[in-house]
């Protein structure tokens, strides 16, 4: 094992040591939970550990832990809420056509790719996306319903294949 290899884990092992507990605390304030707290907890120092150049620099690490712990936080709340819109949406259908609860998962877990995937559009073109992908509408009728021209509902298609391509990659 390299030099710079056992100094990252051993500054990855003092981090973890010296601010879970700090860390675990300020997110079960906001979770209400310490089981989502420990598991948003290790959460973050896995971020952290995917991304070994920020131990050599990191010079605030509870800001920096703060930082992502609160990013995973964000994406924690727009996961539930996803969850709960889905089963909404399930407790509508007749029982007959309820999905199986492996078929949910799946279905879950597709959602919550698709929304991570775009979660980087604006809103806008989010939206022209989706009724496209989703609907089926044509581009005059999005336009219809964002308000604007086709042509811009064509320049926002082409923003959001692209977004999806590079994703890809």
């Amino acid at each position: 094992m390299s030099e710079a290899v056992i100094l990252s884990e051993q500054t990855l092992h003092g981090l973890y040591r010296d601010h879970r507990s700090w860390l675990e605390s300020w997110l079960q304030r906001r979770l209400g939970n310490r089981w989502d707290a420990a598991d948003l907890s290790q959460d973050t120092f896995l971020r952290v550990l995917a991304s070994p150049q920020v131990l050599e620099e990191l010079r605030e690490p509870r800001a920096y832990l703060l930082t992502v712990g609160k990013r995973l936080l964000v994406n924690f709340y727009k996961r539930r809420s996803l969850e709960q819109a889905y089963l909404e949406a399930l407790a509508n259908l007749p029982e007959a056509l309820a999905p199986s609860p492996e078929q949910r998962w799946l279905l879950l877990e597709t959602l919550q790719a698709l929304d991570e995937l775009l979660d980087g559009l604006a809103p806008q073109v989010r939206r022209a996306f989706l009724w496209a992908q989703l609907e089926g509408l044509g581009y005059a009728q999005i336009a219809e319903r964002l308000q604007v021209s086709e042509r811009t509902v064509k320049r926002y298609m082409a923003q959001a294949y692209e977004h999806c391509l590079l994703a890809e990659l």
